[in-house]
């Protein structure tokens, strides 16, 4: 993959930047909404989510939550995002790499994997439950299923999207903007149905319950981070979309 279409996102925020100097937008002004920019630009809702939480980072854009997207003055000492990855993008190479890898692991998992992922389980209900915000054990869990593919190449190559994840400035932003945290209970129903797959040694079903796990996470932070009306039901990628590329 090219360092463009890794970062096509950075497209469609150039592309959004000459539309509003084209339909001449002042500071202050609403933007179009995330469908309308979508349609415009003949792209998908994630890619525009990307470009939106680009635009917020580097302080041209300010979204308020079911109210719409506004144009800020620009300032003087604006941050530049150049080598950061778009939450949604980072989340569909997720979506494709580690629902292969949970395929392989579950023909490699021992009894000592299995264990360990059911203590990263409990690590993770046990941060749902005291309100911490911790997110480790999610981590532990995912990497420890890479672990067990045996494969040294998925382990490195998991752990840095993880790592990406967790340095990424607009990741960060995109959380900003989420208050409602009780989706990771859902989260954890996933993780189970994945664990569950490893124990049975069942690799097609390993590898559904990861893509569809992804897919649950994107859905539900495109629509708790919808700048526009939250009944729309926008464009995401679809478990079947991605599958398709492996």
């Amino acid at each position: 993959m090219t360092a463009q279409a890794q970062r096509r996102y950075q497209d469609v925020a150039a592309e959004l930047r000459a539309l509003v100097r084209a339909e001449g937008f002042k500071p202050g002004d609403r933007l179009l909404t995330e469908r309308q920019i979508a349609l415009r630009l003949d792209v998908g809702r994630s890619l525009v989510r990307d470009a939106i939480i680009m635009l917020e980072v580097e302080g041209l854009v300010q979204v308020r939550q079911g109210s719409g997207i506004y144009l800020m003055e620009p300032a003087t000492d604006a941050t530049v995002v150049t080598d950061d990855i778009g939450p949604f993008e980072l989340l569909e190479a997720r979506m494709v790499i580690e629902s292969a890898v949970a395929g392989l692991a579950a023909a490699t998992v021992t009894k000592a994997d299995i264990t360990a992922m059911r203590d990263a389980l409990d690590q993770e209900r046990q941060g749902i439950s005291d309100g911490s915000g911790d997110y480790s054990g999610d981590r532990r869990f995912h990497l420890l299923i890479a672990e067990a593919s045996q494969n040294g190449v998925l382990l490195r190559t998991v752990t840095e999207l993880w790592d990406r994840r967790s340095r990424s400035r607009m990741w960060a932003q995109l959380h900003s903007r989420i208050f409602d945290d009780t989706y990771r209970a859902r989260w954890l129903d996933d993780h189970q149905d994945v664990l569950d797959a490893l124990r049975a040694r069942d690799s097609a079903r390993a590898r559904k319950a990861m893509a569809d796990h992804i897919a649950n996470v994107s859905a539900t932070l495109m629509q708790l981070s919808d700048p526009d009306d939250p009944g729309f039901d926008g464009y995401l990628f679809s478990t079947t979309r991605a599958l398709k590329a492996l």
